[in-house]
């Protein structure tokens, strides 16, 4: 068994930022990740941020994905990949998977940044080779340098479906349309104008009917809704070999449900997700979220919340003065209400003091 003071689960965003402020105060911190690579989504997102200054605005995400590994190697935090993590039990023991099997680690604060897995759409031919996920297209062209077809189909308009999509074209591929059932674009206009302008079709207020083929995606077949209802014979035919969905993410929860964190639904965050106080500290008092975990949101907010999160670990480790902790995780906050602000962070800004009112009340919704 291997002891360390601060456990980290997930080298994303999330958990790689806690692990470098947590760290930063003197803290021991291990961070572990089922992946190869550390980094998470950030090594997949060749876009620039846009936004202010502080939050990385005409950055690369790859490259913001190189500055939070660099920092952790400065100040030593190991990090171990392609490690799976079992279990989180009693007595502050977790079980991960290694080359030389199942090992042990205790540890006297956890945080929990598994992040959050993609939505799939059932329908007819969903099965066929060429659908897949928008994040598994995005993997294989930006890391792998592979195109997965020619000719593609995205399913949702949010801000990760318009960006896949870019990213197809810039890619070589050729975008046949941009389905998505509500009748209003989910994403951000300057993603969705990009497209506009290099003559991509917007099918709002459609879904996929069914997709055909002959081992593989062919032919993909729309129908438009009413009321998200589908109208018969408004049927339309899209010559396609590639479906990407971009419909949602959901909070990857059983290792915080496992620690015994109460959970909560919160669908304008993604689903069930456990509840926290104001320092990312679940009902577990030894273990803590950030990222996706704690609700869907974008990668500048989920470095914050690691900040967050690895910033009142290590003052309840003893590590931070009380009055320097509440400084620095006022200006943390005070970064996330920014990010939460406008036209579409009200809605996760609300829905981020419904978690907190409901952690207050013991979990009564």
């Amino acid at each position: 068994m291997r002891e360390v003071e601060i456990l980290i689960i997930g080298a994303g965003p999330a958990g790689l930022s806690a692990g470098i402020a947590a760290a930063r105060r003197g803290a021991k911190v291990l961070i572990i990740d089922e992946n190869q690579r550390p980094g998470g989504q950030l090594f997949k997102q060749i876009h620039k941020f846009f936004g202010s200054r502080e939050h990385n605005a005409g950055v690369r995400g790859f490259r913001i994905g190189e500055q939070l590994l660099e920092e952790t190697e400065q100040l030593q935090v190991e990090v171990l990949l392609g490690y799976p993590v079992y279990g989180i039990f009693d007595d502050h023991l977790a079980l991960y998977g290694s080359a030389d099997g199942v090992q042990t680690v205790k540890t006297k604060k956890i945080i929990i940044a598994t992040g959050a897995n993609e939505n799939n759409l059932c329908f007819e031919g969903s099965t066929l080779p060429g659908v897949m996920t928008a994040g598994a297209a995005q993997t294989m062209v930006n890391l792998h340098h592979v195109q997965p077809g020619s000719r593609v189909v995205m399913v949702g308009s949010g801000n990760v479906g318009l960006i896949v999509s870019y990213q197809m074209l810039q890619a070589g591929m050729d975008v046949v349309g941009v389905v998505e059932a509500a009748p209003a674009i989910g994403g951000y206009g300057v993603h969705a104008n990009k497209l506009r302008r290099a003559g991509v079709p917007f099918y709002l207020s459609h879904t996929i009917n069914r997709v055909t083929g002959e081992g593989g995606v062919q032919k993909v077949e729309l129908v438009e809704l009413d009321h998200f209802q589908p109208v018969p014979g408004t049927e339309k035919v899209l010559e396609a070999d590639t479906v990407c969905m971009a419909v949602g993410l959901t909070p990857m929860i059983e290792l915080a449900s496992m620690a015994g964190c109460q959970l909560a639904e919160i669908p304008a965050l993604g689903g069930v997700i456990p509840l926290h106080d104001e320092d990312m500290r679940t009902s577990n008092p030894d273990v803590y979220i950030a990222g996706d975990i704690s609700g869907i949101e974008e990668a500048s907010t989920a470095m914050e919340e690691g900040r967050l999160a690895g910033t009142a670990a290590a003052e309840a480790l003893g590590y931070v003065p009380a009055d320097e902790a509440a400084a620095e995780k006022e200006a943390i906050r005070a970064r996330l209400a920014s990010l939460r602000s406008g036209e579409f962070g009200q809605k996760r800004a609300d829905a981020k003091a419904q978690i907190l009112n409901y952690y207050h009340q013991g979990g009564k919704q």
